[in-house]
């Protein structure tokens, strides 16, 4: 069985600095609520170039993160295309639709309120898989790819291609599903067993799992097995460095690791020292400073479990641990 502990430290987005002068058309709504922040006046008649423009100064003005990023991945998502690339040239310069400019609108005014882009569209793409996203249910941050991609690889590298034919695997915080779906789509011989303490995040799991056909290999339960779930490794002292994105809308529940971040890391382990079955693997997701501290834990406490290396993500920093059940390593 594989486990996963995961938090991500990278924030997606950056915040953008500075203002720029509005357009005349940009200017606010009379009669906004004192504090509020109000949308651009509706211009009536408008393209899909304009809209993008109006909605990304907008955001800069206001301090929205990835002020352009938002603006054109909401109107692409009203065109029914993933990214701006991918709508046709022309129909970016036609007039949008009544529905289409009242979309945007309404899309783009929710991220004013620093609602992450992926609950604003309500779904993202995860490798090659497109999952529904729902709020407060945890954002799979760009290291949980690196996480399925070093999973693959190893048991590729342990059992050859076709893998082995009895391969299980046990996700503790499934949230939207990302991992667990990954690792199913890659792997037809894999069953998993994901678990979950919300009720919304076994919910939209099982409604990804549907949607992706992958429904029948996916056993999704509501179980609070250390009363959290998508565990943390974030140190309690840097919750307050967070965007307001983060903080406001996504579940604290799977960002606070405690003082040391290990809070959830440690319960998980002692459990997987008992539920691997013989050369089993746990594959976790830290920060750059718990490898060191894992494997002095795992080398004093924890029977059964060996320390068999650390990996770095993309950006060289140690950010993973692989763990296996007894002494062998093959």
């Amino acid at each position: 069985m594989m486990f996963k502990s995961v938090w991500f430290l990278r924030r997606l987005m950056q915040r953008y600095g500075g203002n720029s002068k509005q357009r005349s058309f940009v200017r606010l709504a009379s009669g906004a609520a004192e504090g509020a922040v109000a949308s651009p006046v509706d211009p009536g008649s408008i393209t899909a170039e304009q809209a993008v423009r109006i909605w990304a100064q907008h955001f800069k003005q206001h301090g929205i993160s990835e002020p352009l990023l938002s603006s054109q991945y909401i109107v692409a998502h009203v065109l029914g295309r993933k990214t701006l690339e991918c709508v046709e040239r022309g129909k970016l310069r036609d007039t949008l639709t009544d529905r289409e400019r009242e979309r945007v609108w309404n899309l783009c005014s929710k991220r004013l309120t620093r609602m992450p882009v992926q609950y604003v569209i309500e779904e993202w793409d995860f490798r090659d898989l497109t999952l529904k996203m729902r709020p407060p249910v945890f954002i799979p941050r760009p290291e949980t790819e690196e996480l399925v991609g070093l999973v693959l690889e190893d048991l590729q590298l342990r059992w050859g291609e076709m893998y082995r034919t009895d391969l299980r695997c046990l996700e503790v915080g499934c949230g939207s599903g990302a991992i667990s779906l990954s690792l199913l789509h890659s792997i037809p011989q894999l069953r998993v067993f994901a678990l979950d303490q919300s009720q919304t995040a076994v919910c939209l799991t099982t409604e990804n799992a549907s949607r992706l056909g992958l429904q029948d290999r996916l056993d999704v339960r509501h179980l609070d097995v250390i009363n959290v779930s998508n565990p943390p490794y974030l140190l309690s002292q840097e919750m307050k460095s967070l965007q307001t994105e983060i903080l406001r809308f996504e579940d604290h529940g799977a960002l606070d690791g405690g003082s040391d971040g290990l809070s959830v890391i440690r319960p998980i382990l002692a459990l997987a020292s008992k539920l691997l079955t013989e050369r089993g693997r746990v594959y976790l997701e830290v920060d750059p400073c718990h490898p060191p501290i894992i494997q002095k834990l795992i080398e004093e406490r924890m029977l059964g479990l060996l320390y068999l290396e650390t990996r770095c993500d993309l950006t060289n920093r140690p950010r993973f641990c692989i763990l296996q059940k007894n002494g062998k390593n093959d």
